[in-house]
């Protein structure tokens, strides 16, 4: 049986556990017939092990988005591996611990410009990186968090997020003409590193509990990660600068 992804060359980052988003994007696009090479950084070992776990096994480059050498050279290993790129996955997401859990009013402007160079200025980063291997009809897919609202112990990653969802758009504009997509995936909350890095991150995650049309389960990143295949995919060919949201229905409830 063939798969949406079948002959397709996948660049994903931020597989760090079995439990996050990245790597049941890496464990679908697998299936659905892609070749994938794994970024990461700062424990490329980390990475290496949980690929380990994945369908077929993958390459693992290290990469740190805000070091201008690890981006120069990062076509041209990908280069090596693969030959050429249709997709590119960006799982992506730091800020400095003062930048979170309830202290948005005294966070000190350097953690601040951390996590919007880490979360938001890394797509555009990584976007740039691997054009020369994308050709027309290539996707690129970021993760957010819905940033319309402000959401408790967020903080700073809230602002950080919005960045990433016009640096989407932007990206979008002016890549659309020659034939690439940028999109993103609004994922609910899901128990992964990046989410356990936030303090009283279960009062966050709580609201789904209470406002989730569909069932909420933190403990399953698939349904992200098949959103994440499906805009890889050429079955959305026109769609561009768009933010689907896997989260149950919370972002259209009201009072």
């Amino acid at each position: 049986m063939s798969g949406i992804l079948d002959g397709k060359r996948i660049l994903i980052t931020g597989v760090l556990m079995e439990s996050s988003i990245a790597f049941h994007t890496a464990k679908v696009a697998q299936e659905q017939g892609a070749e994938i090479i794994l970024t990461a950084f700062p424990r490329p070992t980390l990475t290496e092990r949980i690929a380990k776990k994945l369908p077929r096994p993958a390459k693992v480059i290290e990469l740190d988005v805000t070091n201008p050498e690890h981006l120069d050279r990062l076509a041209g290993l990908v280069k090596d591996e693969l030959g050429s790129l249709d997709g590119v996955v960006h799982s992506i997401g730091f800020a400095p611990q003062d930048a979170l859990g309830g202290n948005f009013l005294n966070t000190p402007f350097e953690s601040v410009a951390t996590a919007m160079h880490v979360s938001a200025f890394s797509l555009k980063s990584l976007a740039m990186a691997c054009k020369p291997l994308m050709g027309e009809g290539g996707s690129i897919v970021g993760l957010t968090f819905d940033a319309q609202f402000a959401w408790p112990q967020y903080d700073w990653m809230g602002p950080a997020k919005a960045a990433l969802e016009a640096t989407s758009r932007y990206l979008a504009r002016d890549l659309g003409k020659e034939g690439l997509r940028c999109n993103l995936v609004s994922a609910g909350p899901i128990g992964s590193m990046a989410a356990k890095s936030i303090p009283g991150f279960g009062e966050l995650a709580e609201v789904w509990n209470t406002r989730s049309p569909l069932a909420w389960d933190m403990s399953d990143p698939e349904p992200a990660g098949r959103a994440i295949v499906a805009l890889l995919s050429d079955f959305f060919p026109k769609t561009t600068g768009e933010i689907i949201h896997v989260d149950g229905g919370v972002h259209m409830m009201g009072a």
